[in-house]
């Protein structure tokens, strides 16, 4: 029996390529110990606990984007998580990491403890924390190709995908076009209007929100369905008819399924389940960080199932202008979605038993 403890907090562009390898890793190896590393204050408390996983907090190494005071006290957070992260990886077989925050620490403390290290890169554009931790370990995997760096000689996986939408795939790909009318029905849409589906991560996006609030009447006028996630920290405007704001979507496979026109971020994990479920998205990143969300989205322009626009551009009359002209495009999409991510956590899982085997 082996000991395994996953890294990646903060977002669920973190922790949910965590929790499906954990899973796949839980199936394969049932008498194995599986263990989470996270912080008090991030999403995972919520996701890893309802998942059915062990979460152990350690100290958050917060890192200001601007120069600021703050930056003073990262050395010592830094060095009180690497401390915390030692004793929890005391016994541990393995390390795997997702990225964020969290794992910075967990690498380090791992290389002290000479626990093997696996880490995945699910963003086009690799983060500072997997960056650092590529220095310290071969064994690496990554969703797409990277030209250059550690990263560049990587296992090609794909980005492990939840479980609702890996059986989605798998319930629909014989027959997508009656697989897309019928999540429609689920939702309680009109099958035959078109259904744009808008969301702006987790949070949720003032942009995104406000475009939508400037442009609903007229979208709604010209017949149209709209779900809109408005995220968690956003008030939800009054519902309509042909209008269904909610602070997030539980039904996530079903919403790609069914959605005609996907608006959202182009965070790893949007662009790996719309890759999966989705026809037909525009893309508007989010204008911070170091760019991965404009690279997460570029395969799916390349196969004629996205456009990327920035943010600057975006707005309620950019909606009004060009919403037909986006729905023909999407009415010319692939009706399929794509396999290419549906194996991605059972080869993790396969690099992580050969990390275990080597050690």
């Amino acid at each position: 029996m082996a000991t395994v403890a996953f890294a990646g907090g903060g977002t669920a562009g973190h922790i949910e390529p965590a929790l499906a390898v954990a899973r796949a890793w839980a199936k394969e190896h049932p008498h194995d110990t599986l263990v989470f590393i996270g912080t008090k204050t991030g999403l995972e408390n919520k996701l890893i606990p309802s998942a059915g996983f062990t979460l152990t907090h350690v100290p958050k190494v917060s890192i200001p984007r601007r120069p600021s005071l703050a930056w003073l006290r990262t050395p010592f957070d830094l060095l009180a998580a690497v401390r915390a992260c030692r004793i929890i990886l005391r016994n541990a077989d393995l390390l795997i990491g997702f990225g964020g925050y969290v794992s910075a620490p967990a690498y380090l403390a791992a290389r002290l403890g000479k626990t093997p290290i696996l880490i995945h890169e699910a963003n086009a554009k690799p983060g500072w924390a997997n960056r650092l931790g590529a220095l310290l370990t071969p064994f690496l995997a990554i969703a797409h190709p990277v030209d250059s760096g550690r990263f560049a000689q990587a296992l090609i996986t794909g980005v492990p995908l939840r479980s609702d939408v890996s059986a989605a795939f798998s319930a629909s790909h014989l027959d997508f076009k009656a697989a897309r009318v019928a999540a429609k029905k689920r939702l309680g849409f009109d099958e035959q209007a078109p259904l744009i589906f808008i969301m702006g991560g987790s949070q949720g996006s003032v942009a995104i929100n406000s475009a939508v609030a400037d442009a609903l009447n007229e979208l709604l006028s010209q017949g149209f369905s709209i779900l809109h996630s408005v995220g968690a920290a956003h008030t939800l405007p009054p519902a309509q008819p042909s209008y269904r704001p909610v602070g997030y979507v539980d039904a996530m496979a079903d919403a790609y399924l069914a959605s005609d026109l996907i608006i959202a971020r182009s965070g790893a994990i949007t662009c790996s389940e719309f890759r999966a479920l989705g026809r037909y998205a525009l893309f508007v990143p989010l204008p911070v960080g170091n760019g991965e969300q404009f690279h997460n989205a570029k395969s799916l322009v390349e196969a004629g199932r996205a456009q990327i626009l920035k943010q600057s551009d975006f707005s309620g009359n950019y909606l009004m202008r060009h919403i037909s002209e986006l729905l023909a495009h999407a009415h010319m999409a692939p009706i399929h979605g794509s396999d290419l991510d549906l194996n991605a956590a059972k080869k993790i899982l396969a690099l992580g038993e050969f990390a275990i085997a080597k050690r």
